[in-house]
């Protein structure tokens, strides 16, 4: 802890959880737990007055290189070169029986007849260590473990940097201190995800043992700085669409008209920029579709989640670095294909960027809705990249998708760092020949002003007015229902998140329910909830919040 203090010039906070109000202080100095026996300690360079991230671990320090060298030769001695491991915890397991017999607990370090002898506390150490080496990412291994870590990058010998969900781009105590040092780590990564890289080969795009997505390039000769990497974090536990309302990234009304627009089979894209969250958001909005939806995911690394039981997750395969029919790979335009045979109520697509976009309007035509992410900024953007090569969809059947989100990283002025918004959320209504442009209605924008979301869609939305309100039946003033029950369900989303219903399952259990039940009465549960809970307050609270006009 001496330490600690020493580093940040002041005692640090221990937290068991990170709260997003944390982002707000100017010179944080927190400690928080990853999973034993991991601790991260996050503050501010008093010199620098930067962020730092410094993992506080039990290594090994004295006698670290005699320790280390002995255990390695007697367990080299000891494992089978065939040995089989079905899981990581029970590798672990296995390590940890011949460390018994290899170490003897109690007294100063020395050897004896091959034994080690080491206290309690470097016996530990030397288990954590040997994890690390042996089952886990070595230097990684804290920011592996750390559910707040969205990003870790890499780019060459010197400190590694951090994407936080809450602090941002931060420094790590971590480095590689020489090019030898780094390339050593890299080849042991690439042998551990089973794409050894080489100077041959020296672009790998590969999954971590936890579905983390690395990519590596290895070699001064393609990269000026030396070999980097990059690995995007795989979220063991999703956002569930409460979470989004929570933080902001979308409003309540906002997830109301995703929620009507899925039940209703509409197709909807998440677009944006790198970074911006989609997959996220995509994630989220899954447990909209009904229940006893069929489902089937084409994603090249999976990562979206999909809570319903009748799920069929597909994956891409590659065989070397290029996926050819020739080298038994199976490509996304392959398993698109395929899906249109298994007659699901949905197909996700984890994001389309090339000819297999075509096939997803091909499905979208013929029926299936299809839900993904797509890299653009705007509807212009996404137009040019759908009209063009590789994806070459006529612009007469653009209009098969039905709405685009557009989702971006906002500057947050208060806390200096950034925050994801979903910015619009677009109608697309199709391409004119006589005037050579494409219509669109924006139904809902981001105000950076006041961090809300303006709703321009009331009796202008084509969705709700002229192709839900046929699906349904209803026509003049009978149209007024289907707004009605958008702010309904707007209004159960913002009573579900006062209730504290925020876990992605529990979210989705409370969904499940509604869908069987029906709006009214779920309406009419959760309010009654709220009221004797919070009072008669809670209702104005929230109308004036969803800016409820009808």
């Amino acid at each position: 802890m001496s330490k600690l203090i020493e580093d940040a010039y002041s005692t640090p906070m221990l937290v068991e959880t990170l709260s997003l109000e944390l982002a707000k202080l100017k010179t944080p100095n927190v400690i928080y737990p990853v999973g034993d026996p991991i601790y991260i300690h996050i503050y501010t360079d008093p010199r620098s007055k930067n962020i730092v991230y410094h993992p506080v671990e039990p290594r090994l320090t004295e006698n670290k290189e005699e320790i280390l060298n002995h255990v390695e030769k007697e367990l080299a001695l000891r494992i089978d070169e065939d040995a089989v491991f079905n899981s990581s915890e029970e590798k672990a397991e296995f390590l940890y029986g011949l460390l018994e017999k290899i170490v003897m607990k109690g007294g100063e370090t020395r050897i004896e007849n091959k034994r080690i002898i080491l206290d309690y506390s470097t016996y530990e150490k030397l288990k954590y260590e040997i994890y690390c080496e042996k089952v886990g990412h070595g230097i990684l291994e804290p920011f592996i473990r750390d559910p707040y870590i969205e990003d870790v990058h890499c780019s060459g010998v010197g400190p590694i940097f951090l994407s936080h969900k809450i602090f941002g781009s931060v420094e790590t105590t971590v480095t590689l201190n020489t090019q030898e040092e780094l390339d050593r780590f890299i080849i042991k990564l690439s042998e551990l995800v089973g794409k050894p890289v080489s100077h041959r080969n020296p672009i790998v795009d590969a999954t971590l043992l936890d579905g983390s997505r690395i990519n590596i390039v290895f070699g001064e000769d393609v990269s000026r700085r030396g070999s980097n990497f990059t690995i995007r974090k795989f979220a063991q536990r999703p956002l569930s669409i409460i979470e989004l309302i929570k933080y902001g990234t979308m409003s309540s009304l906002v997830a109301a008209y995703l929620w009507i627009l899925l039940e209703e089979r509409m197709s909807v894209w998440v677009c944006g920029e790198t970074a911006s969250g989609k997959t996220t958001t995509l994630s989220a909005i899954t447990s909209f579709i009904p229940p006893s939806a069929k489902i089937v995911s084409i994603e090249e690394v999976p990562e979206v989640h999909v809570p319903h039981r009748n799920w069929i997750r597909e994956v891409v395969r590659e065989t070397g670095n290029v996926a050819s029919d020739e080298q038994g790979a199976v490509s996304m335009f392959q398993l698109l294909k395929a899906a249109l045979r298994q007659r699901p109520t949905y197909i996700i697509v984890g994001e389309i960027r090339g000819v297999e976009g075509n096939i997803a309007f091909q499905a979208m035509q013929t029926g299936h809705p299809v839900l993904s992410t797509f890299h653009a900024a705007s509807v212009g953007k996404l137009i040019q990249r759908l009209t063009n090569y590789p994806i070459n969809v006529p612009k007469t059947h653009v209009d098969n998708l039905n709405v685009a989100i557009f989702q971006s990283a906002v500057h947050d002025p208060e806390t200096g760092r950034y925050k994801r918004r979903v910015i619009t959320v677009n109608e697309i209504l199709g391409y004119e020949p006589a005037d050579q442009q494409f219509n669109f209605i924006e139904v809902f924008s981001y105000n950076p002003i006041f961090d809300n979301f303006e709703f321009r869609g009331l009796g202008t939305s084509y969705l709700l007015d002229s192709k839900i309100a046929v699906m349904r039946g209803l026509s003049g003033y009978g149209i007024r229902k289907i707004y009605e029950e958008l702010y309904q369900r707007s209004e159960i989303l913002e009573y579900m998140l006062r209730l504290g219903i925020t876990d992605y399952w529990e979210v989705w259990e409370n969904l499940s329910w509604i869908n069987r039940v029906g709006i009214e009465r779920a309406h009419h549960k959760y309010k009654r909830m709220c009221l004797m809970k919070f009072g008669s307050k809670v209702e104005d609270v929230i109308k004036a919040k969803i800016g409820r006009f009808l």
